[in-house]
């Protein structure tokens, strides 16, 4: 009898979080390794949140909450949705989970049948596939191109759908290429949308607040009112906040759904830390000024990697709008050889012999349904930043 299921059998690992534990291993070996497979801000969390996790300790707000979260972080969300976004929640149409990740993933197994199908635009979140696999579901990928920017067309969403789609999981800016998408953009889309009416949207704006270059940040259900009722829209501190760790996410949608993804988190983690939820009480409500901060650090260190990647041997870098990650192509490269021999006959053999050979760790494009390309987090150091980017140059040049 074979003791693993066989839905866990259709699903693979996180590819992210497995070049970030490879790498974190070549270091403890002793290897000079530079990571840039984690999607994580390299700043601290901003003292104020850190300061009102603490006080919550104190007060002694370390039991067990509400199964998606306090009344005052949802009071706190909604806030938020109604301040930056335009779009006004009930708390009772607000679910607070163990990440962004959770959220989506209740959604999904709340709201999943067999058979039902999943658009997802390609390149994607590694994760994306596997939680509508889990869930029962069929992911229906829709490639974009690097010519496109990495954006789905109107015109190729429309031929995705089908009697059976139940969502479209809609990510903007990207991860992992950083496009996102102008209000006029997401309006063509949506027009798309008004005239599928199964179709539910889950808009995943994890990187919300991460645009360079005065781009304007929009979402689906504010572009596209007729939209709100079919519309899951979902945030989080972790990338924003640089709370990665503490582990907070919420979403925003119809009340039925909300009360099917709390059942749902109520049969598997229950309440998020009660400790962090505070934190993000505070994250939301406090000072906001330290992300425009944060932003021209890692506008700069983007501008820095682009240039680099493009002067590369091999390479072409667009210049994405948002988050902290390049899509770079290396289909200039695939056909190479490495000095030692090897042939690079895919974007994953490219990322492992640049790991090896030079200590440098991506995340090969396929992972997110697009290749031969990479990604490359600069939410790093910018010196060790631009010594990757050189360490690129190197080992691309010496291809033969």
């Amino acid at each position: 009898m074979n003791l693993i299921a066989e839905s866990l059998q259709r699903i693979k690992p996180s590819a992210t979080i497995a070049v970030s534990s490879k790498a974190r291993e070549l270091k403890a070996a002793g290897r000079d390794v530079i990571g840039l497979g984690a999607g994580e801000p390299d700043f601290d969390t901003p003292e104020n949140i850190k300061e009102a996790a603490i006080a919550a300790i104190r007060r002694g707000e370390t039991k067990y909450t509400a199964v998606d979260g306090i009344p005052e972080l949802k009071a706190a969300v909604a806030a938020k949705f109604a301040r930056e976004n335009g779009l006004d929640y009930a708390v009772s149409q607000i679910s607070v989970g163990t990440g962004g990740k959770q959220v989506l993933y209740n959604a999904l197994v709340a709201t999943l049948n067999p058979g039902d199908e999943v658009i997802i635009p390609a390149p994607f979140w590694v994760s994306y596939p596997d939680m509508v696999l889990l869930a029962g579901g069929t992911p229906v990928v829709v490639p974009t191109t690097i010519e496109d920017h990495f954006k789905l067309a109107p015109a190729a969403l429309e031929r995705a759908i089908t009697p059976k789609t139940k969502w479209l999981i809609f990510n903007s800016p990207s991860n992992p290429s950083g496009a996102a998408y102008t209000s006029a953009e997401l309006r063509a889309l949506t027009e798309v949308l008004k005239r599928a009416a199964h179709v539910w949207v889950m808009s995943d704006d994890m990187y919300e607040h991460l645009v360079y270059d005065d781009f304007v940040f929009a979402t689906a259900a504010e572009v596209e009112p007729a939209l709100y009722d079919r519309t899951l829209t979902v945030n989080g501190v972790s990338k924003a906040y640089c709370m990665t760790g503490w582990r907070i996410g919420y979403g925003a949608g119809p009340g039925e759904l909300i009360r099917a993804m709390a059942k749902v988190q109520s049969q598997s983690t229950s309440n998020p830390c009660s400790i962090a939820q505070w934190a993000a009480v505070e994250a939301l409500n406090g000072p906001q000024d330290f992300i425009a901060a944060n932003n021209a650090v890692f506008k700069a260190r983007r501008d820095l990697v682009v240039t680099m990647l493009n002067q590369t041997t091999g390479l072409t870098c667009p210049t994405p709008e948002g988050a902290f990650y390049v899509f770079p192509s290396c289909a200039g490269l695939i056909g190479r050889r490495t000095p030692d021999g090897r042939l690079l006959e895919t974007d994953e053999d490219f990322v492992t012999a640049l790991l090896e050979a030079e200590g440098v760790a991506a995340v090969h494009g396929a992972a997110f349904g697009t290749g031969p390309n990479f990604r490359i987090s600069y939410a790093t150091a910018t010196d060790a930043l631009k010594e990757a980017c050189a360490r690129i140059q190197r080992f691309c040049a010496g291809l033969a």
